[in-house]
Formats: structure tokens, sequence, C-alpha cells
């Protein structure tokens, strides 16, 4: 344990994109152009739409909460709308740019090897402004729309997934899901500022149950996955460390979610007895899970990891959307 974990992958080589190797299409003739429905869909892909919905699922609650604690009421449609519509696009962008990055990768494992880029269905530079020219519309929309410390947050949101997660953290450390989960609590945060231009404990709280959440999360699927990983030289958790210790981990994490979620509770203003009752209940059966897993693990079972990843996607749906409805009880 006092090993670095790295070291399992240190000494193996870069890995290396496949090359693509065009072969000319019956007769002579060229490969035929992709449609634009088939195109249109690929720059759609690159966003990785399922991420963005999850991303915006913790938006809108915090939007509500912000506009009830600090004004006693609701969020102007018009800040919404402009916090929805920026989320979107600004997640899009890190994702497009994310995909753009990690090209060479994606290329060497199974889960993501039917991305556009690895597939070849859009030229790599192509990708890169089209991210970045969404990120740019995303941001600015936010400063001229919302305020400029929303749009802030949004910029520093992309920077930090795409230069300090996907660039650094991704490929040097086992810990790159632990810190880069600050980019995707950020949505939290942005919503937040969105409707009141300043942070306050209960954004800060909220942003620590995301943060919290996703190890566990994301481990699971790392778990899935991990011979992906390993091909592609991405030192993830569960690819350099035994499975007892990301299922210990996993555990840590669910019961610290687990109290930093139950802290409104306590705390004034704070919510009702419906965010408390879903708090402690889903909570409490995500950390049920996360023990499960570890019990597998020390059975030498099946860990069944993706059990806790479909659980953990539930939970955090279920929480913020008795925030949301919350709010109106407060």
């Amino acid at each position: 344990m006092n090993e670095d974990p790295t070291r399992a992958l240190a000494d193996r080589p870069r890995p290396q994109a496949r090359k693509r190797i065009e072969l000319p299409a019956p007769g002579g003739e060229s490969p035929a152009k992709p449609s634009l429905r088939t195109l249109v869909g690929a720059y759609v892909s690159l966003t990785k739409p399922r991420i963005v919905e999850l991303l915006l699922i913790t938006t809108i609650p915090a939007m509500l909460v912000a506009a009830r604690m600090e004004y006693g009421g609701l969020p102007s449609l018009k800040a919404v709308l402009a916090t929805l519509i920026g989320g979107a696009l600004a997640a899009g962008s890190a994702n497009a740019i994310n995909c753009y990055i990690d090209r060479d990768i994606d290329q060497l494992m199974a889960r993501t090897s039917r991305r556009p880029l690895a597939k070849h269905q859009i030229p790599p530079r192509n990708a890169l402004v089209f991210g970045l020219v969404i990120g740019a519309v995303a941001v600015l929309g936010m400063g001229l729309l919302v305020n400029w410390l929303a749009a802030l947050l949004t910029f520093g949101a992309i920077v930090y997934y795409d230069v300090v997660y996907t660039i650094w953290l991704k490929r040097t450390t086992p810990y790159n899901t632990v810190w880069g989960g600050a980019c995707g609590a950020a949505p939290v945060l942005i919503g937040w500022a969105a409707v009141t231009g300043h942070m306050s404990w209960m954004a800060w709280v909220l942003f620590a149950v995301v943060f919290l959440w996703q190890p566990p999360h994301f481990y699971v699927l790392a778990m899935k996955f991990k011979d992906d990983y390993a091909a592609a030289g991405i030192p993830m958790l569960p690819v350099v460390a035994p499975a007892k210790r990301v299922a210990i981990e996993s555990v840590v994490y669910g019961w610290a979610m687990l109290a930093v979620s139950v802290v409104p509770m306590f705390l004034q203003p704070g919510t009702t007895w419906l965010y408390g009752l879903v708090a402690v209940v889903a909570g409490g059966l995500f950390v049920l899970e996360c023990h499960k897993l570890l019990g597998r693990v020390n059975r030498g079972e099946d860990p069944k990891p993706m059990r806790l990843f479909h659980w953990s996607t539930s939970y955090l749906t279920l929480l913020f959307l008795a925030l949301a409805i919350d709010s109106f009880l407060m």
C-alpha cells in the first residue's frame, strides 16, 4: 500500500493512436461523403448529451433554492433559460474539446471507439474549432444575459475539465476522478451565481455533495472498463489498485457524501422535511450499495460495479429533485 499505485503503468509506452488507412471504394471511387444528418449527429455526439443532461439536473434545483433563500421567490425565466442554454453549450464545449484531446486513447478503448473522432467522422481540427466556438458563445452569453460571475465560473469549469483534468490529471494520477470532480460539481455554483451574483454556504454544501458523489460513481465505471483503461495507459484507480481498495474508498466517499448532504437540515435558513427524508433514505441506500460492493469484493465474487453506478445516478436525480420541490415548501 505504501508503493506508488501508478508504478504499475509507469514503464508503459504512451498509447499510440491506430493509424488510419484509407481504402479506395470499389471501382476506384473516393469514399462517399457522410449525409448531413450523419454529420450533425456526429457533432451532437461530440458534446456527450447524456453527460450534459446529468450536469443540468443539479443546476435548476440550485437556482430554485438560491432564489427562495435569497429573495423568497422564483428565479426569472430569462435567467433560467439563459443559464440552461449556456450551461448546456459550456458542457458540450468541454466535452468536444475533451474528445479532441483524447482522440488517441479513444481509439484504443472499446467503450469510446465509436466516438466521432475515433471513427474519423469529423476532422480533429473541426471538432476543436466547434468546441471552442460554442464555449465562447456560452461564456459570452452567460456574461451578457446573466452575470459575469456565472460567466467566470463557466469559463473556469471548461478550462479545468480540459486542461487540468483531461490533459494533466487523467493521464498522470489514479486520483484523477477525485480532483476532476470539481468541474462536475461546478454547475451547482454556476446556477447559484446566476441567481444571486455571489456564493453562500448552501451553494458550497451542494457543491461538496456532488464532489463527494463523483468518486464512487466513476470508480465503479472504471472497474467495469478497467481493461479498456489499462490498454490506453490511463491510471484509473481500479487499474493500478486492488478491487478492495477501490471498494473501501467508495464506502468512505459514500459516508462523507451522506454526512454533507444532511448539513442543510441543521443550518438556517435550511430546508424542510422532504429534502431531509430523501437525503437520509436515498443517501443511506447509496452507502448500503457501497458496502455491498465491498462485501462482494471481500468474498471474491463478481463485484457487479454497475449496480452502484446506476443507483448513484438515480440518487443524484432524486436528491436534487427533492431539493427543487423543497424550495417551494420553504
